[in-house]
């Protein structure tokens, strides 16, 4: 198979969808694989490392799209790749086409197959292609948090660590996932008092085994919610449906219980946002302001620490990757139910029912099992 890695334009991303080993692992099972001349700078893997490994490079992303039989790229086509994309075209990244109708109206037009990072599930529930940026995400909030609460960017001028004398930051996490998780033992690890709900009682079990004292794991109702942003300093939604659009927690009264100045951290924006006044950021202009309260909603947290994030993902995704390549996409979905489950549209038709509903696209459903030859 003719695999190609474009560069990604989405700002400020500087995540690349193949490295070098990734280039080896697909030329030693004899596919052929292409690369757009600088799409690994930001992730500091020169040129010169993906020839070494067997790439081919090329000079533009409109060669990598019209050689490729699949596309192997970190996040969605971007309006601008619209055009690029053929019919038939294997396009394998993270889409989150329920947060994004025109995105998925698109991908429809152009009949491509796309096969979706965030949906790809084990048997155990697990996501294996959505963790490692889960982790990323969840370790880099805290962090984002952090630094707008400096009186200079906007917060409310607390130190999240606290000093001898001076009481630490509450932080709030709202899902105890991946995401939570991590976030959660980031906000410990600064000194916060930290409360992470979460619906899950098995999940909460768990936490309260593996977290520190300073973290307390608590039964997710509309009272305690409101309990926790009256309290909180940071609040951090980690909340996730797989594919779906994610659940407003926080609505417009909410804001005006919580303290001014407070920083609110949406990890789940990439699913549409856990407030009903999130809305997609970018790395360059990164916060907004609602009724004194600091929103950061960057749709591609881990692109910020490209290489990190890079690595981690292809670490995961080659494994998937090879099975496509190796017996084409319909074999590897027949064969491989995670790989099903990830098949999100295939050649005009909707696969996954969640990225329908989303959009009243009820019509264009058809189970996978259905379509695939």
């Amino acid at each position: 198979m003719k695999i190609g890695c474009p560069k990604e334009i989405k700002n400020n991303e500087y995540r690349a969808g193949i490295i070098p080993g990734s280039v080896r692992a697909y030329r030693q099972a004899g596919h052929e694989v292409y690369v757009q001349k600088g799409a690994g700078v930001g992730a500091g893997i020169l040129d010169a490392e993906y020839e070494d490994s067997g790439a081919k490079m090329v000079d533009t992303a409109e060669e990598v799209w019209n050689i490729a039989e699949m596309i192997v790229k970190v996040k969605e086509p971007m309006p601008g790749e619209y055009g690029l994309m053929k019919s038939g075209q294997v396009i394998y990244a993270y889409f989150h086409f329920a947060a994004d109708e025109q995105l998925t109206r698109a991908c429809l037009e152009r009949e491509i197959i796309a096969l979706a990072y965030e949906t790809v599930q084990e048997a155990n529930g697990s996501l294996p292609l959505l963790k490692p940026m889960s982790e990323v995400a969840g370790r880099m909030a805290p962090i984002m948090g952090a630094y707008y609460m400096a009186r200079i960017h906007g917060g409310r001028g607390m130190l999240p660590t606290g000093v001898p004398g001076v009481a630490p930051a509450h932080v709030l996490i709202l899902g105890g996932g991946t995401v939570g998780s991590n976030a959660a033992r980031v906000s410990a690890g600064l000194g916060a008092w930290v409360t992470i709900l979460d619906i899950n009682l098995d999940t909460l079990e768990n936490l309260g085994n593996i977290m520190p004292l300073n973290v307390s794991p608590i039964y997710a109702d509309s009272y305690t919610i409101e309990r926790g942003l009256r309290e909180a300093d940071m609040v951090i939604g980690a909340v996730l449906i797989p594919g779906a659009r994610a659940p407003k927690l926080i609505t417009r009264a909410h804001l005006g219980m919580m303290k001014p100045g407070c920083v609110f951290v949406d990890v789940a924006i990439d699913q549409g946002g856990c407030a009903e006044t999130s809305r997609p950021t970018t790395h360059d202009d990164p916060v907004y302001l609602v009724d004194n309260i600091i929103h950061y909603c960057v749709a591609n947290m881990p692109g910020a620490y490209a290489r990190s994030s890079t690595f981690a993902l292809n670490n995961r995704t080659v494994k998937y990757g090879l099975k496509i390549a190796g017996m084409s996409v319909e074999k590897a979905c027949r064969r491989n139910m995670a790989l099903r489950k990830g098949l999100n549209l295939y050649r005009g038709t909707i696969t996954f029912k969640p990225v329908a509903e989303a959009f009243g696209l009820e019509a264009l459903y058809r189970p996978a099992d259905e379509v695939l030859p």
